[in-house]
């Protein structure tokens, strides 16, 4: 390992470089030592597999952190498999179609070839749900209906009639390509394309199962159980592994994403891990204080004492009464209680009288109160 040439230099491109960076590098010098364009150099094909392997390590995030790290030791075979080629270096493949096709979507930066005969993950779906606040905040089990497909039980996602297989084509022998010799004027250039009879698939189905149609899935409505977490919010999602479309030949699963949308309460409104709500009082009680009761989200209520004096628009906290945080149960909100005095609108003859001496009895302590109040405002407007 200690011969071993520093990756970043290989593909002369700084510590710092984006995968973007090492992309066009990787390109530039795959080119440049192609094989095909150095024909019978020994150096060239040397180097053209130093620039696979160092591309191979610096774009797969994992590795390029180990490596930062450790540097060539991180992949040596006392790490990682023993002597005889059981660590990384000894099962790197230097096929320039095989590494390229894990960055650029199958396709060969020299040809255009795709191949596609291997495992193949199947892809991630997502959805929506939306429940209520009490869902969000105590949790449930809630079912979805998802629309998706599922691999085809009578050919096991072959897409070949039952008691017959795929067999395997002919014109690309099962690799999926085609490689091609042109002479052009820099040389003898091989290009590589999707094998135009089998599609870059590598097999040829001559007996479709009809239960399929040749597809190997087969399309469904699947009823799944979802457990909300306590706590969850709008615009989070639950991941359910392998609940996503099915995998191709021998390929995992995808996965299910569920967004989830709560649906705003008659009472309660949340922000964040907060509960508010608003509470009216009367006058009275605002003004000598009294015990109320206050509702809970989980239908209970919390008894709390308003202070003599209190004013309108007072906001008061009850601790641990809101929302638990989804990620620590434990965490809980608080609910915020807005007190509102309500004032009556329909008052007989003799409750305006009552009012009207109380009004007069408070004095003129209490009326020149108002009109300060009044000045103080009539001042900061003119300033």
């Amino acid at each position: 390992m200690a011969d071993k040439s520093d990756y970043y230099e290989t593909l002369q491109v700084s510590k710092q470089a984006t995968n973007d960076e090492l992309k066009r590098a990787y390109r530039k010098l795959g080119k440049q030592y192609h094989p095909d364009s150095n024909p019978g150099d020994a150096t060239a094909e040397a180097k053209f597999k130093e620039i696979n392997e160092a591309y191979a390590v610096l774009s797969d995030a994992d590795k390029r952190a180990a490596y930062d790290q450790f540097g060539h030791a991180a992949f040596d075979s006392a790490g990682g498999g023993g002597a005889g080629g059981g660590g990384f270096y000894g099962n790197m493949n230097f096929d320039m179609n095989d590494i390229v096709s894990s960055f650029f979507g199958g396709s060969d930066i020299f040809g255009g070839g795709r191949r596609r005969n291997g495992p193949q993950r199947g892809a991630d779906l997502q959805t929506r749900m939306t429940i209520t606040l009490e869902e969000a905040v105590f949790g449930a089990t809630r079912e979805i209906q998802l629309p998706t497909h599922e691999t085809c039980k009578p050919c096991n996602g072959s897409g070949a009639k039952p008691g017959t297989h795929p067999e395997t084509c002919k014109e690309c022998a099962g690799h999926g390509q085609v490689r091609r010799m042109q002479q052009t004027m820099l040389g003898s250039m091989t290009t590589v394309s999707t094998c135009p009879v089998c599609r870059g698939e590598g097999k040829i189905i001559k007996e479709q199962c009809t239960s399929c149609r040749g597809n190997g899935k087969i399309r469904v409505e699947k009823t799944l159980s979802v457990n909300v977490p306590k706590g969850i919010d709008s615009g989070q999602s639950i991941r359910l592994s392998g609940k996503g479309e099915p995998g191709e030949k021998g390929g995992p699963d995808g996965d299910l994403m569920i967004v989830m949308q709560i649906r705003p309460h008659k009472v309660f409104a949340r922000q964040g891990n907060n509960l508010y709500l608003d509470v009216p009082i009367t006058f009275v009680q605002a003004a000598l204080g009294d015990e109320i009761a206050v509702p809970l989200l989980d239908g209970t209520e919390e008894r709390y004492q308003i202070k003599a004096g209190t004013q309108p628009g007072s906001v008061v906290s009850l601790k641990s009464k809101g929302v638990p945080s989804v990620r620590n149960n434990r965490n809980v909100g608080d609910l915020v209680v807005t007190l509102n005095v309500s004032v009556p609108t329909k008052l007989t003859e003799k409750q305006k009288e009552h009012l009207q001496a109380f009004n007069n009895e408070m004095g003129e302590e209490y009326i020149n109160a108002k009109k300060s109040w009044l000045d103080k405002i009539k001042e900061m407007m003119k300033k």
